[in-house]
């Protein structure tokens, strides 16, 4: 092996990447965009898929399927969604701080809300925010409404998330002093 493989190993190790059960994991489709490819015998039409997985419980991942019938592009990326798996920190049922994040075109940003607020977000946000169990958040997509990239800008921002207890241990200091200052 060499250097480039150990660091990418590193990485992939560092990052939250989880495996899960498969049947505990629910899905949820974004979006299915046709695809037509103009050949000299005609059109050909494909589809594809973008799926969300998730647990309800901290655990979500997005996927995306190509096939020439929906219901295997929709197959395939549930199966891709399996495998993109990643924890997010849950705080009473909502997120633990603010979060703003840019991915391609889209901009997505998030806000903790009170206990009965539910979930305020619009289309392919919702459904990742739902996946992963987050009950109440304020949410608003800015930017390109491409479900590809507002999806991909969610997990993104629920990935760099990071729940009290993981930043008292890295100031080094008590629970209670990360919220009471």
């Amino acid at each position: 092996m060499d250097l480039n493989s150990n660091n990418k190993m590193a990485k992939k190790n560092t990052s939250n990447n989880v495996r899960s059960n498969e049947s505990e994991l629910k899905d949820r489709l974004v979006a299915i965009n046709r695809v037509t490819k103009v050949t000299k015998g005609g059109r050909a039409f494909s589809f594809s898929a973008i799926v969300v997985v998730g647990n309800e419980d901290g655990l979500v991942g997005q996927g995306l399927g190509k096939a020439n019938e929906v219901t295997e592009a929709i197959s395939k990326a549930i199966d891709d969604a399996k495998k993109s798996l990643i924890k997010v920190p849950v705080f009473k049922g909502t997120i633990p701080h603010e979060q703003e994040v840019k991915y391609g075109g889209a901009r997505v940003f998030m806000k903790p809300a009170a206990h009965g607020t539910g979930v305020i977000a619009g289309g392919a946000m919702r459904a990742v925010l739902e996946s992963v169990g987050i009950k109440n958040v304020l949410a608003k997509s800015k930017g390109s409404p491409n479900p590809h990239n507002v999806v991909k800008a969610t997990i993104k921002a629920l990935s760099e998330l990071r729940d009290p207890m993981t930043i008292a241990l890295q100031r080094g200091i008590k629970l209670e002093k990360v919220f009471n200052g």
